[in-house]
């Protein structure tokens, strides 16, 4: 008998195909949704690394470390939240690495993505801090994205409901992964009645995420870790009580799903870090053959120059990067001239003494070992001896 569903034309559909064959290779929605994610999530990045002074390119030197760690990261979460279905009775260890069947955890990607994005830019030499925050946006607009492939797969859906906007949800076929069961006559078979869309209720509340971060990080001018920390609070808010509506099987502590503790301990975790840690955003001044201002963009979302991209090669990736301020930074795009390097200037003199005056050479007597000051030195050639507190120390 075939089962058919009974709700109205405002229902909202699903999908009866998840994969496709090209020749011999599977092509699967869910893996093109999350490939978009992380595509536009590196455009984002990209685009706010540069305004904080990064050399262009080096959202993909974070890349190459950060997705597959992401996706490690993912994967490990889920065996770990659910070790029955590869160790329990009956379980196949081998499928641990089965990650072409599903099975991936929000939590382990962002963590294992953390430690990979800390290794990269432990490497370029730019604090963890101003990657993270460039992250802060570009994460739930790829969250977002990924959970269209949730709808394709037929999954992670809620209770039944009466509301117009409830979803058809379609038997799959347990042995052809990816399609739905089909009736004698070749239509795909509904389940009985509609289901709460929670994967796009997470969709649309990630876009609402991305919304948050960019309007107070433009406000506020968070820094220092803090516009991922907003992010992390915006998005365990929703994690929180969406979870809370889903229905799919899912280990629980004392009668709660998993993800829903999870959710309000790493809620407290960015809160306290978002109330705790102060200071000004950092900005970058790359050092060696790379130090060339760059015109400064006016939106965190502007188009890409597509004709400069053509006309111009890559730059030389730079040495480091020097942390500064970002009245600083502003100077030196407008001047092209370095900033005054105080932390140098206060290593050198002895203890406690006044600060130099940069404007004028200082009388002090020279000896036949020292030679007196040059005041014809130029500024570059200061800051090439001995950079600001280094770029790395942050991450």
């Amino acid at each position: 008998m075939t089962l058919v569903s009974l709700s109205p034309q405002a229902a909202l559909p699903s999908p009866s195909t998840a994969v496709w064959q090209l020749g011999p290779v599977p092509i699967r929605a869910y893996a093109l949704c999350i490939i978009a994610g992380i595509v536009l999530a590196c455009w984002v990045t990209e685009r706010r690394l540069r305004q904080r002074g990064v050399a262009p390119g080096a959202v993909l030197d974070i890349a190459v470390w950060a997705v597959p760690a992401g996706i490690i990261g993912a994967r490990i979460y889920h065996v770990i939240t659910s070790p029955e279905k590869y160790f329990g009775a009956g379980g196949e260890p081998m499928k641990a690495f089965a990650i072409w069947e599903g099975g991936l955890g929000i939590w382990g990607a962002v963590a294992g993505g953390a430690l990979g994005a800390w290794i990269a830019a432990r490497q370029l030499g730019i604090p963890f801090g101003v990657v993270a925050d460039a992250l802060a946006p570009g994460l739930p607009l790829a969250q977002a994205v990924g959970r269209l492939g949730n709808w394709f797969n037929n999954e992670l859906f809620g209770g039944r409901t009466t509301l117009p906007w409830g979803l058809e949800i379609h038997r799959m076929d347990p042995d052809n992964p990816g399609h739905a069961l089909r009736d004698d006559a070749g239509q795909p078979i509904l389940e009985p009645g509609l289901y709460q869309p929670t994967f796009l209720y997470e969709a649309l509340w990630n876009l609402g995420v991305v919304a948050l971060v960019l309007i107070l990080d433009r406000r506020l001018k968070l820094g220092r870790g803090r516009a991922f920390a907003l992010y992390v609070m915006g998005y365990t808010v929703g994690r929180f009580w969406i979870e809370l509506m889903r229905t799919d099987e899912a280990n629980q502590i004392l009668g709660v799903r998993l993800n829903v503790w999870t959710a309000g301990l790493v809620f407290l975790g960015a809160l306290i870090y978002f109330v705790r840690v102060r200071g000004p955003r950092d900005y970058l001044i790359p050092l060696g053959a790379a130090a060339t201002p760059t015109p400064p963009t006016t939106s965190d979302l502007s188009q890409v120059d597509l004709s400069e991209r053509e006309t111009a090669a890559r730059a030389a990736a730079p040495e480091g990067y020097r942390v500064v301020s970002e009245e600083q930074y502003a100077a030196w795009q407008d001047t092209g001239v370095m900033p005054p390097d105080p932390a140098t200037d206060e290593d050198s003199r002895p203890g406690g003494s006044e600060p130099l005056d940069e404007a004028a050479p200082v009388d002090r007597p020279s000896t036949d070992d020292e030679p007196a000051d040059d005041p014809s030195a130029s500024r570059a050639d200061r800051a090439d001896a001995a950079t600001a507190r280094p770029a790395d120390r942050d991450s």
